[in-house]
Protein backbone atom coordinates (compact mmCIF):
# COMPACT_ATOMS: atom_id res chain seq x y z
CA UNK A 1 0.00 0.00 0.00
CA UNK A 2 1.54 3.25 -0.85
CA UNK A 3 2.65 5.43 1.74
CA UNK A 4 0.10 8.34 1.94
CA UNK A 5 -0.61 11.82 3.87
CA UNK A 6 -2.33 14.74 4.07
CA UNK A 7 -0.05 17.97 3.10
CA UNK A 8 -0.54 21.49 2.23
CA UNK A 9 1.06 23.23 -0.87
CA UNK A 10 4.17 24.53 0.63
CA UNK A 11 4.81 21.44 2.72
CA UNK A 12 4.39 19.19 -0.29
CA UNK A 13 6.78 21.56 -2.61
CA UNK A 14 9.35 21.00 0.51
CA UNK A 15 8.92 16.80 0.09
CA UNK A 16 9.64 17.22 -3.43
CA UNK A 17 12.83 19.14 -2.87
CA UNK A 18 13.62 16.85 -0.66
CA UNK A 19 13.26 13.92 -3.22
CA UNK A 20 14.69 15.23 -5.82
CA UNK A 21 17.78 15.28 -3.75
CA UNK A 22 18.11 19.37 -3.71
CA UNK A 23 21.51 19.77 -1.60
CA UNK A 24 21.00 23.45 -0.74
CA UNK A 25 17.78 26.11 -0.35
CA UNK A 26 17.90 29.89 0.51
CA UNK A 27 14.95 31.96 0.51
CA UNK A 28 13.78 34.85 2.66
CA UNK A 29 10.54 34.69 4.28
CA UNK A 30 7.80 36.14 2.00
CA UNK A 31 3.54 34.88 2.82
CA UNK A 32 2.67 33.02 1.13
CA UNK A 33 5.90 31.29 0.36
CA UNK A 34 7.53 31.25 3.63
CA UNK A 35 6.54 27.52 5.32
CA UNK A 36 8.09 26.13 2.23
CA UNK A 37 11.82 26.41 3.46
CA UNK A 38 10.45 25.96 7.32
CA UNK A 39 9.24 22.35 6.40
CA UNK A 40 12.12 21.96 3.99
CA UNK A 41 14.83 23.07 7.78
CA UNK A 42 13.47 19.38 9.28
CA UNK A 43 15.09 17.34 6.53
CA UNK A 44 18.74 17.10 8.21
CA UNK A 45 20.04 16.56 4.27
CA UNK A 46 19.04 19.17 3.12
CA UNK A 47 21.29 22.61 3.80
CA UNK A 48 18.88 25.44 4.19
CA UNK A 49 19.12 29.08 5.38
CA UNK A 50 17.30 32.53 5.61
CA UNK A 51 18.92 35.06 3.15
CA UNK A 52 18.89 38.93 4.04
CA UNK A 53 17.14 39.08 0.69
CA UNK A 54 15.98 37.17 -2.48
CA UNK A 55 18.60 38.09 -4.71
CA UNK A 56 21.08 37.06 -2.10
CA UNK A 57 18.95 33.85 -1.99
CA UNK A 58 18.90 33.39 -5.76
CA UNK A 59 22.70 33.96 -6.17
CA UNK A 60 23.32 31.28 -3.29
CA UNK A 61 21.48 28.78 -5.20
CA UNK A 62 22.88 29.86 -8.34
CA UNK A 63 26.44 29.46 -7.16
CA UNK A 64 25.44 26.25 -5.67
CA UNK A 65 24.19 24.70 -9.29
CA UNK A 66 27.18 26.25 -10.62
CA UNK A 67 29.39 23.61 -8.46
CA UNK A 68 27.10 20.60 -9.28
CA UNK A 69 24.10 20.22 -6.97
CA UNK A 70 20.75 20.73 -7.04
CA UNK A 71 19.65 23.96 -5.65
CA UNK A 72 16.40 25.36 -4.62
CA UNK A 73 14.80 29.30 -4.00
CA UNK A 74 11.86 30.50 -2.47
CA UNK A 75 9.96 33.71 -2.89
CA UNK A 76 6.77 35.01 -3.07
CA UNK A 77 6.18 37.41 -6.03
CA UNK A 78 7.59 40.49 -5.41
CA UNK A 79 10.52 39.01 -3.81
CA UNK A 80 10.93 37.93 -7.84
CA UNK A 81 11.50 41.55 -8.13
CA UNK A 82 14.17 41.66 -6.04
CA UNK A 83 15.99 38.37 -7.28
CA UNK A 84 15.47 39.46 -10.96
CA UNK A 85 18.93 40.69 -11.58
CA UNK A 86 20.04 37.26 -11.31
CA UNK A 87 17.25 35.35 -12.82
CA UNK A 88 17.90 37.10 -16.38
CA UNK A 89 21.29 36.16 -16.27
CA UNK A 90 21.10 32.69 -15.07
CA UNK A 91 18.72 32.08 -18.02
CA UNK A 92 21.64 32.99 -20.04
CA UNK A 93 24.14 30.78 -18.23
CA UNK A 94 22.08 27.92 -17.71
CA UNK A 95 22.97 25.51 -14.83
CA UNK A 96 25.09 22.72 -13.86
CA UNK A 97 23.30 20.80 -11.41
CA UNK A 98 19.65 21.37 -11.72
CA UNK A 99 17.90 24.71 -9.99
CA UNK A 100 14.28 25.67 -9.28
CA UNK A 101 12.88 28.81 -7.81
CA UNK A 102 9.70 28.17 -6.57
CA UNK A 103 7.63 31.62 -6.38
CA UNK A 104 4.14 32.11 -4.72
CA UNK A 105 1.85 34.73 -6.36
CA UNK A 106 -0.68 36.10 -4.34
CA UNK A 107 -4.12 36.71 -6.25
CA UNK A 108 -6.44 39.23 -4.54
CA UNK A 109 -3.96 40.82 -2.32
CA UNK A 110 -3.84 38.60 1.05
CA UNK A 111 -0.57 39.69 2.11
CA UNK A 112 1.03 41.63 -0.65
CA UNK A 113 1.14 45.37 -1.52
CA UNK A 114 0.43 44.34 -5.55
CA UNK A 115 -0.99 41.30 -7.64
CA UNK A 116 1.58 41.00 -10.28
CA UNK A 117 1.94 37.60 -12.50
CA UNK A 118 5.10 35.67 -11.96
CA UNK A 119 4.13 34.25 -15.80
CA UNK A 120 5.15 37.97 -17.54
CA UNK A 121 8.59 38.18 -15.41
CA UNK A 122 9.01 34.24 -16.46
CA UNK A 123 8.55 35.45 -20.48
CA UNK A 124 10.58 38.06 -20.33
CA UNK A 125 13.66 36.64 -19.08
CA UNK A 126 13.19 33.54 -20.88
CA UNK A 127 13.17 30.75 -18.29
CA UNK A 128 9.95 27.67 -18.00
CA UNK A 129 7.47 28.26 -15.69
CA UNK A 130 5.45 24.82 -14.09
CA UNK A 131 2.43 25.30 -12.24
CA UNK A 132 0.59 22.92 -10.13
CA UNK A 133 -2.90 22.38 -9.06
CA UNK A 134 -2.51 20.67 -5.84
CA UNK A 135 -0.17 19.15 -3.40
CA UNK A 136 0.84 16.24 -5.39
CA UNK A 137 1.54 17.66 -8.51
CA UNK A 138 3.37 20.44 -6.07
CA UNK A 139 5.55 17.81 -5.23
CA UNK A 140 5.65 15.88 -8.54
CA UNK A 141 6.54 19.12 -10.21
CA UNK A 142 9.39 20.10 -8.29
CA UNK A 143 10.99 16.59 -8.73
CA UNK A 144 10.14 17.39 -12.65
CA UNK A 145 11.62 20.40 -12.44
CA UNK A 146 14.93 19.57 -11.77
CA UNK A 147 14.89 16.98 -14.82
CA UNK A 148 13.46 19.99 -17.03
CA UNK A 149 16.41 22.13 -15.69
CA UNK A 150 19.29 19.64 -16.16
CA UNK A 151 17.95 18.50 -19.63
CA UNK A 152 17.32 21.99 -20.72
CA UNK A 153 20.51 23.59 -19.11
CA UNK A 154 17.73 26.03 -17.58
CA UNK A 155 16.67 27.55 -14.46
CA UNK A 156 12.67 26.21 -14.07
CA UNK A 157 10.58 28.55 -12.14
CA UNK A 158 7.78 26.74 -10.29
CA UNK A 159 4.91 28.96 -9.71
CA UNK A 160 2.01 28.67 -6.62
CA UNK A 161 -0.59 30.66 -5.51
CA UNK A 162 -2.02 31.38 -2.16
CA UNK A 163 -4.48 29.49 -2.18
CA UNK A 164 -2.10 25.97 -3.53
CA UNK A 165 0.27 27.23 -0.97
CA UNK A 166 -2.19 27.21 2.11
CA UNK A 167 -4.55 24.15 0.89
CA UNK A 168 -4.39 20.46 1.58
CA UNK A 169 -4.96 16.90 -0.16
CA UNK A 170 -3.44 13.61 -0.44
CA UNK A 171 0.55 13.16 -1.32
CA UNK A 172 2.25 10.03 -1.98
CA UNK A 173 5.47 9.94 -0.43
CA UNK A 174 8.09 9.20 -2.04
CA UNK A 175 12.11 8.02 -0.68
CA UNK A 176 14.59 10.37 -1.46
CA UNK A 177 17.11 9.98 -4.64
CA UNK A 178 20.52 10.83 -3.78
CA UNK A 179 21.85 12.79 -6.96
CA UNK A 180 25.15 12.36 -7.89
CA UNK A 181 27.19 16.02 -8.12
CA UNK A 182 27.79 17.17 -11.56
CA UNK A 183 31.69 17.35 -12.32
CA UNK A 184 32.29 21.19 -12.48
CA UNK A 185 34.77 22.58 -15.42
CA UNK A 186 35.69 25.78 -15.84
CA UNK A 187 33.77 27.52 -18.62
CA UNK A 188 34.13 31.19 -19.34
CA UNK A 189 31.74 31.36 -22.69
CA UNK A 190 29.10 30.06 -20.36
CA UNK A 191 29.43 31.38 -16.87
CA UNK A 192 30.81 34.51 -17.26
CA UNK A 193 28.71 36.88 -18.95
CA UNK A 194 30.77 39.34 -20.01
CA UNK A 195 29.13 41.24 -23.81
CA UNK A 196 31.37 38.66 -25.64
CA UNK A 197 29.97 35.58 -23.80
CA UNK A 198 26.59 37.07 -23.20
CA UNK A 199 26.04 37.33 -26.99
CA UNK A 200 26.63 33.89 -27.65
CA UNK A 201 24.35 32.39 -24.64
CA UNK A 202 21.55 34.55 -25.93
CA UNK A 203 21.36 32.48 -29.08
CA UNK A 204 21.36 29.14 -26.62
CA UNK A 205 18.39 30.54 -24.61
CA UNK A 206 16.36 31.24 -27.72
CA UNK A 207 17.15 27.88 -29.30
CA UNK A 208 16.59 26.04 -26.06
CA UNK A 209 12.81 27.76 -25.68
CA UNK A 210 12.67 26.91 -28.79
CA UNK A 211 13.04 23.17 -28.39
CA UNK A 212 11.42 23.52 -24.60
CA UNK A 213 8.14 24.71 -26.95
CA UNK A 214 8.43 21.96 -29.48
CA UNK A 215 8.51 19.46 -27.02
CA UNK A 216 5.99 20.79 -25.02
CA UNK A 217 3.36 18.92 -26.56
CA UNK A 218 4.69 15.44 -25.21
CA UNK A 219 5.62 16.93 -21.38
CA UNK A 220 3.59 14.52 -18.93
CA UNK A 221 2.65 17.68 -16.81
CA UNK A 222 0.24 19.07 -20.38
CA UNK A 223 -2.69 16.99 -20.60
CA UNK A 224 -6.02 16.92 -22.79
CA UNK A 225 -9.30 15.33 -20.78
CA UNK A 226 -11.65 15.14 -23.83
CA UNK A 227 -15.24 14.81 -22.50
CA UNK A 228 -18.11 17.01 -23.95
CA UNK A 229 -16.75 18.76 -27.06
CA UNK A 230 -19.41 21.69 -27.30
CA UNK A 231 -17.69 23.31 -23.98
CA UNK A 232 -13.78 23.36 -23.13
CA UNK A 233 -11.47 24.91 -20.96
CA UNK A 234 -7.09 26.17 -21.44
CA UNK A 235 -6.55 26.09 -17.67
CA UNK A 236 -3.48 25.43 -15.24
CA UNK A 237 -2.73 25.76 -11.63
CA UNK A 238 -5.28 26.40 -8.83
CA UNK A 239 -8.27 27.26 -11.38
CA UNK A 240 -8.03 23.69 -13.39
CA UNK A 241 -9.82 22.39 -9.94
CA UNK A 242 -12.76 25.51 -10.53
CA UNK A 243 -13.37 24.01 -13.81
CA UNK A 244 -13.28 20.39 -12.99
CA UNK A 245 -15.98 21.28 -9.86
CA UNK A 246 -18.02 23.42 -11.95
CA UNK A 247 -18.10 21.80 -15.40
CA UNK A 248 -17.08 17.88 -14.66
CA UNK A 249 -17.90 16.67 -17.79
CA UNK A 250 -16.26 19.84 -20.04
CA UNK A 251 -13.13 18.72 -22.40
CA UNK A 252 -9.72 20.51 -21.06
CA UNK A 253 -6.16 21.17 -21.48
CA UNK A 254 -4.74 21.13 -18.30
CA UNK A 255 -1.08 23.04 -18.77
CA UNK A 256 1.67 22.13 -16.23
CA UNK A 257 4.20 23.82 -18.43
CA UNK A 258 2.44 27.42 -18.55
CA UNK A 259 6.10 28.82 -20.49
CA UNK A 260 6.47 28.26 -22.84
CA UNK A 261 3.09 26.85 -23.75
CA UNK A 262 2.74 23.96 -26.47
CA UNK A 263 1.32 25.19 -29.69
CA UNK A 264 0.34 22.04 -31.54
CA UNK A 265 -1.57 21.02 -27.87
CA UNK A 266 -3.44 23.53 -28.10
CA UNK A 267 -4.15 23.71 -31.41
CA UNK A 268 -5.33 20.21 -31.39
CA UNK A 269 -7.67 20.86 -28.10
CA UNK A 270 -9.05 23.74 -30.01
CA UNK A 271 -9.92 21.37 -33.16
CA UNK A 272 -12.18 19.31 -31.44
CA UNK A 273 -14.22 21.55 -28.93
CA UNK A 274 -16.61 24.01 -29.97
CA UNK A 275 -16.60 26.73 -27.66
CA UNK A 276 -13.55 27.19 -25.40
CA UNK A 277 -12.57 29.41 -22.33
CA UNK A 278 -9.39 30.60 -21.32
CA UNK A 279 -9.73 30.31 -17.36
CA UNK A 280 -6.43 31.50 -15.65
CA UNK A 281 -6.43 34.08 -12.56
CA UNK A 282 -4.62 37.75 -12.96
CA UNK A 283 -2.50 38.66 -16.23
CA UNK A 284 -4.34 36.82 -19.64
CA UNK A 285 -0.85 34.96 -20.30
CA UNK A 286 -2.08 32.25 -21.90
CA UNK A 287 -4.71 33.71 -23.32
CA UNK A 288 -2.57 36.81 -25.20
CA UNK A 289 -0.38 34.49 -27.23
CA UNK A 290 -3.44 31.65 -27.68
CA UNK A 291 -5.05 34.50 -29.52
CA UNK A 292 -1.62 35.69 -31.25
CA UNK A 293 -2.26 32.26 -32.85
CA UNK A 294 -5.28 32.88 -34.11
CA UNK A 295 -7.02 30.51 -32.37
CA UNK A 296 -10.73 32.03 -31.39
CA UNK A 297 -11.43 31.75 -27.31
CA UNK A 298 -13.13 33.51 -24.83
CA UNK A 299 -11.34 34.87 -21.76
CA UNK A 300 -10.62 38.05 -19.98
CA UNK A 301 -13.90 39.93 -21.75
CA UNK A 302 -15.41 37.44 -19.14
CA UNK A 303 -13.27 36.92 -16.29
CA UNK A 304 -11.58 39.46 -14.46
CA UNK A 305 -7.93 40.27 -14.41
CA UNK A 306 -8.07 41.19 -10.64
CA UNK A 307 -8.25 38.76 -7.65
CA UNK A 308 -8.79 35.07 -6.51
CA UNK A 309 -10.81 33.15 -8.80
CA UNK A 310 -13.34 30.87 -7.31
CA UNK A 311 -16.06 28.17 -8.12
CA UNK A 312 -18.70 30.59 -7.98
CA UNK A 313 -17.30 33.16 -10.09
CA UNK A 314 -17.22 30.70 -13.18
CA UNK A 315 -20.85 28.96 -12.29
CA UNK A 316 -22.09 33.01 -12.17
CA UNK A 317 -20.16 33.42 -15.99
CA UNK A 318 -21.60 30.25 -17.34
CA UNK A 319 -24.66 30.11 -15.49
CA UNK A 320 -25.74 33.12 -14.12
CA UNK A 321 -25.69 32.38 -10.76
CA UNK A 322 -23.73 30.90 -7.62
CA UNK A 323 -24.61 27.45 -5.72
CA UNK A 324 -23.18 28.35 -2.71
CA UNK A 325 -22.02 25.62 -0.17
CA UNK A 326 -22.38 27.98 3.21
CA UNK A 327 -25.16 29.93 3.52
CA UNK A 328 -24.36 33.65 3.11
CA UNK A 329 -24.01 35.58 6.44
CA UNK A 330 -23.26 39.37 6.77
CA UNK A 331 -20.46 39.68 8.77
CA UNK A 332 -18.66 42.72 10.37
CA UNK A 333 -15.37 43.50 9.01
CA UNK A 334 -12.33 42.73 10.72
CA UNK A 335 -9.31 44.81 9.37
CA UNK A 336 -5.93 44.04 10.53
CA UNK A 337 -4.26 45.34 13.66
CA UNK A 338 -1.45 45.49 16.09
CA UNK A 339 -1.54 43.04 18.69
CA UNK A 340 -1.81 44.13 22.28
CA UNK A 341 1.12 45.03 23.69
CA UNK A 342 2.96 45.51 20.06
CA UNK A 343 6.12 47.50 20.79
CA UNK A 344 5.26 49.41 17.26
CA UNK A 345 1.92 50.95 18.68
CA UNK A 346 4.24 52.38 21.44
CA UNK A 347 6.43 54.32 18.86
CA UNK A 348 3.84 55.36 16.76
CA UNK A 349 1.84 56.47 19.51
CA UNK A 350 4.57 59.32 20.15
CA UNK A 351 4.80 60.31 16.37
CA UNK A 352 0.80 60.37 16.25
CA UNK A 353 0.59 62.82 19.19
CA UNK A 354 3.96 64.79 17.80
CA UNK A 355 2.00 64.66 14.39
CA UNK A 356 5.10 63.33 12.45
CA UNK A 357 4.27 61.54 9.03
CA UNK A 358 6.56 58.36 8.57
CA UNK A 359 7.73 56.72 5.59
CA UNK A 360 6.55 53.20 5.56
CA UNK A 361 7.96 50.17 4.89
CA UNK A 362 7.00 46.45 4.57
CA UNK A 363 6.16 44.75 7.45
CA UNK A 364 3.37 44.64 10.93
CA UNK A 365 4.40 48.34 11.48
CA UNK A 366 2.39 49.30 7.77
CA UNK A 367 -0.59 48.65 10.10
CA UNK A 368 0.29 51.97 11.26
CA UNK A 369 -1.22 53.72 8.31
CA UNK A 370 -5.03 53.09 9.96
CA UNK A 371 -6.59 54.94 12.03
CA UNK A 372 -6.53 55.93 14.87
CA UNK A 373 -2.61 55.92 14.96
CA UNK A 374 -2.78 57.25 11.25
CA UNK A 375 1.08 57.55 11.14
CA UNK A 376 2.48 55.52 7.94
CA UNK A 377 2.33 57.86 5.11
CA UNK A 378 3.31 55.71 2.27
CA UNK A 379 4.64 51.95 1.67
CA UNK A 380 6.31 51.09 -1.66
CA UNK A 381 8.56 47.85 -1.12
CA UNK A 382 11.12 46.41 1.06
CA UNK A 383 13.52 49.35 2.10
CA UNK A 384 12.11 51.79 0.10
CA UNK A 385 11.03 54.24 3.62
CA UNK A 386 14.62 55.09 3.83
CA UNK A 387 15.13 56.04 0.17
CA UNK A 388 12.04 57.64 -0.14
CA UNK A 389 12.58 60.01 3.17
CA UNK A 390 16.12 60.66 1.16
CA UNK A 391 14.20 61.65 -2.16
CA UNK A 392 12.01 63.90 0.23
CA UNK A 393 14.56 66.08 1.06
CA UNK A 394 16.44 65.95 -1.56
CA UNK A 395 13.19 67.76 -3.68
CA UNK A 396 11.81 69.51 -0.83
CA UNK A 397 14.77 70.71 1.68
CA UNK A 398 15.23 70.23 4.87
CA UNK A 399 11.89 72.12 6.44
CA UNK A 400 9.86 70.18 4.74
CA UNK A 401 11.30 66.61 6.70
CA UNK A 402 11.08 68.45 10.21
CA UNK A 403 7.51 66.80 10.65
CA UNK A 404 8.98 63.28 8.86
CA UNK A 405 10.79 60.30 9.73
CA UNK A 406 11.40 56.60 8.01
CA UNK A 407 10.38 53.46 9.73
CA UNK A 408 11.56 49.84 9.28
CA UNK A 409 11.67 46.70 10.68
CA UNK A 410 15.11 44.90 11.78
CA UNK A 411 14.68 42.57 9.29
CA UNK A 412 13.68 44.50 6.66
CA UNK A 413 16.60 47.09 7.35
CA UNK A 414 19.01 43.98 6.91
CA UNK A 415 16.89 43.10 3.53
CA UNK A 416 17.51 46.19 1.29
CA UNK A 417 17.38 48.85 4.08
CA UNK A 418 21.12 49.11 4.41
CA UNK A 419 21.89 50.54 0.93
CA UNK A 420 19.40 53.24 1.95
CA UNK A 421 21.01 54.10 4.97
CA UNK A 422 24.38 54.17 3.05
CA UNK A 423 22.76 56.34 -0.02
CA UNK A 424 21.09 59.16 2.78
CA UNK A 425 25.13 59.02 4.71
CA UNK A 426 27.28 59.26 1.10
CA UNK A 427 24.50 62.17 -0.16
CA UNK A 428 24.74 63.85 3.61
CA UNK A 429 20.41 63.30 4.39
CA UNK A 430 19.64 64.87 7.52
CA UNK A 431 16.35 62.93 8.27
CA UNK A 432 15.70 60.49 11.01
CA UNK A 433 15.31 56.52 10.57
CA UNK A 434 13.91 54.66 12.94
CA UNK A 435 14.30 51.06 12.97
CA UNK A 436 11.76 48.86 14.93
CA UNK A 437 13.67 46.30 16.15
CA UNK A 438 11.24 43.61 17.48
CA UNK A 439 13.93 40.74 17.43
CA UNK A 440 12.19 38.95 14.30
CA UNK A 441 10.78 38.44 10.89
CA UNK A 442 6.72 38.90 12.70
CA UNK A 443 4.63 39.52 10.19
CA UNK A 444 5.26 36.14 8.38
CA UNK A 445 5.45 34.27 11.43
CA UNK A 446 8.27 35.08 13.79
CA UNK A 447 11.41 33.77 10.92
CA UNK A 448 14.92 34.22 12.20
CA UNK A 449 16.97 37.16 10.50
CA UNK A 450 20.82 37.93 10.65
CA UNK A 451 20.30 39.70 14.10
CA UNK A 452 18.65 37.41 15.90
CA UNK A 453 21.35 34.90 16.57
CA UNK A 454 20.04 32.21 15.09
CA UNK A 455 20.15 30.47 11.85
CA UNK A 456 16.61 28.92 10.02
CA UNK A 457 17.49 25.62 11.47
CA UNK A 458 17.74 26.52 15.05
CA UNK A 459 21.77 26.96 15.81
CA UNK A 460 23.34 29.67 16.84
CA UNK A 461 24.94 32.25 15.26
CA UNK A 462 26.40 35.81 15.11
CA UNK A 463 23.76 38.32 15.51
CA UNK A 464 24.47 41.34 13.64
CA UNK A 465 24.23 44.47 15.85
CA UNK A 466 22.52 47.04 13.88
CA UNK A 467 23.46 50.19 16.10
CA UNK A 468 27.60 48.87 15.05
CA UNK A 469 26.47 48.30 11.54
CA UNK A 470 24.90 51.93 11.41
CA UNK A 471 27.63 53.26 13.11
CA UNK A 472 30.09 51.47 10.45
CA UNK A 473 28.40 53.12 7.34
CA UNK A 474 28.90 56.65 8.31
CA UNK A 475 25.97 57.45 10.64
CA UNK A 476 27.48 59.21 14.04
CA UNK A 477 24.25 59.95 15.36
CA UNK A 478 22.57 56.79 16.65
CA UNK A 479 20.51 56.09 19.58
CA UNK A 480 19.35 52.90 21.30
CA UNK A 481 15.97 53.05 23.15
CA UNK A 482 13.13 50.81 24.50
CA UNK A 483 9.75 50.98 22.27
CA UNK A 484 7.91 51.66 25.79
CA UNK A 485 10.33 54.53 26.71
CA UNK A 486 7.11 56.94 25.73
CA UNK A 487 9.15 59.75 27.09
CA UNK A 488 12.27 59.20 25.88
CA UNK A 489 11.24 58.67 22.20
CA UNK A 490 9.26 61.82 22.45
CA UNK A 491 12.30 63.89 23.39
CA UNK A 492 14.41 61.82 21.32
CA UNK A 493 12.73 61.76 17.91
CA UNK A 494 11.91 66.04 18.67
CA UNK A 495 15.78 66.45 19.24
CA UNK A 496 16.39 64.87 16.17
CA UNK A 497 13.90 65.44 13.43
CA UNK A 498 14.88 69.33 14.33
CA UNK A 499 18.99 68.27 13.65
CA UNK A 500 20.85 68.68 11.17
CA UNK A 501 22.58 65.36 11.75
CA UNK A 502 21.40 61.89 9.94
CA UNK A 503 20.29 60.10 12.66
CA UNK A 504 19.17 56.24 13.31
CA UNK A 505 16.89 55.35 16.32
CA UNK A 506 16.66 51.84 17.10
CA UNK A 507 13.89 51.15 19.05
CA UNK A 508 14.06 48.31 20.63
CA UNK A 509 11.24 45.54 22.46
CA UNK A 510 10.72 42.05 21.19
CA UNK A 511 7.32 41.02 19.16
CA UNK A 512 4.75 40.33 21.88
CA UNK A 513 4.14 36.81 20.26
CA UNK A 514 7.60 35.16 20.50
CA UNK A 515 8.12 32.08 22.03
CA UNK A 516 9.54 31.85 25.36
CA UNK A 517 7.93 35.49 26.30
CA UNK A 518 6.33 35.48 30.04
CA UNK A 519 3.97 38.36 31.01
CA UNK A 520 3.49 38.79 34.72
CA UNK A 521 1.62 41.82 34.63
CA UNK A 522 -2.09 43.41 33.71
CA UNK A 523 -3.10 46.64 33.46
CA UNK A 524 -6.37 47.47 35.33
CA UNK A 525 -9.04 50.23 35.18
CA UNK A 526 -9.94 51.77 38.41
CA UNK A 527 -13.30 52.70 37.12
CA UNK A 528 -14.02 55.31 40.04
CA UNK A 529 -10.67 57.45 38.70
CA UNK A 530 -11.50 57.34 35.15
CA UNK A 531 -12.44 60.54 33.47
CA UNK A 532 -13.70 59.08 29.77
CA UNK A 533 -11.78 61.31 28.33
CA UNK A 534 -10.31 58.63 25.80
CA UNK A 535 -6.64 59.81 25.52
CA UNK A 536 -5.61 55.77 26.73
CA UNK A 537 -8.22 54.72 24.13
CA UNK A 538 -6.36 56.78 20.93
CA UNK A 539 -3.50 54.51 21.16
CA UNK A 540 -5.92 51.96 19.61
CA UNK A 541 -5.34 48.72 21.61
CA UNK A 542 -7.67 45.98 20.64
CA UNK A 543 -7.93 44.74 24.60
CA UNK A 544 -9.49 48.35 25.38
CA UNK A 545 -12.86 49.16 24.94
CA UNK A 546 -15.59 51.35 26.29
CA UNK A 547 -18.67 50.19 28.76
CA UNK A 548 -22.11 51.08 28.21
CA UNK A 549 -21.05 54.21 30.89
CA UNK A 550 -18.29 55.85 28.52
CA UNK A 551 -15.71 54.35 31.04
CA UNK A 552 -12.41 52.02 29.88
CA UNK A 553 -12.43 48.62 30.55
CA UNK A 554 -9.95 46.32 29.53
CA UNK A 555 -9.67 42.81 28.77
CA UNK A 556 -7.28 40.73 31.01
CA UNK A 557 -7.38 38.00 28.40
CA UNK A 558 -5.90 39.80 25.95
CA UNK A 559 -3.80 42.32 27.92
CA UNK A 560 -0.07 41.92 28.88
CA UNK A 561 0.58 44.52 30.59
CA UNK A 562 2.72 46.71 28.38
CA UNK A 563 2.08 49.51 30.24
CA UNK A 564 1.41 52.35 27.38
CA UNK A 565 -1.90 53.15 28.32
CA UNK A 566 -1.00 53.61 31.57
CA UNK A 567 1.92 56.26 29.85
CA UNK A 568 -1.19 58.45 28.38
CA UNK A 569 -3.85 58.14 31.63
CA UNK A 570 -2.97 61.92 33.01
CA UNK A 571 -5.20 60.70 36.39
CA UNK A 572 -3.54 57.64 37.43
CA UNK A 573 -6.74 55.42 36.64
CA UNK A 574 -4.65 52.42 35.26
CA UNK A 575 -2.75 50.36 37.14
CA UNK A 576 -0.49 47.51 36.40
CA UNK A 577 -0.88 44.66 39.09
CA UNK A 578 0.41 40.84 38.93
CA UNK A 579 -1.28 38.79 36.45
Amino acid sequence: MANKTIMLGNEAIARGAFEAGVKLSSAYPGTPSTEISEYLAKYEEVYTEWAPNEKVAAEVAIGASISGVRSLACMKHVGLNVASDPLYTFAYTGVNGGSVIVVADDPGLASSQNEQDTRMIARAAHVPVLEPSDSQEAKDFVKYGYELSEKYDTPVILRTTTKLAHSQSAVELCERVEVEDKEYSRNLSKYVMMPASAIGRHLVVEDRENRLAKDAKSLPVNKIEINDKKIGFITAGIAYQYVKEVCPDASVLKLGLVNPIPRELIEEFVNQVETVYVFEELEPVIEEQVRAWGFDVKGKELFTRQGEYSANMLRRVLFGKDEAVFEKKDAPARPPILCPGCPHRSVFSVLSKLKIHASGDIGCYTLGAVAPLSVIDTTICMGASISALHGMEKARGKEFIKNWVAVIGDSTFLHTGINSLINMVYNKSSGTVIILDNRTTGMTGHQEHAATGKTLKGEETYAINLSELCRAVGVKNVIEINSFDVKGLEETVKASVNSDELTVIIAKAPCVLLKGQKFTSVCRVNADACKKCGACMRIGCPAMTRGADGKVKIDATMCNGCGLCKNYCKFGAIETVER
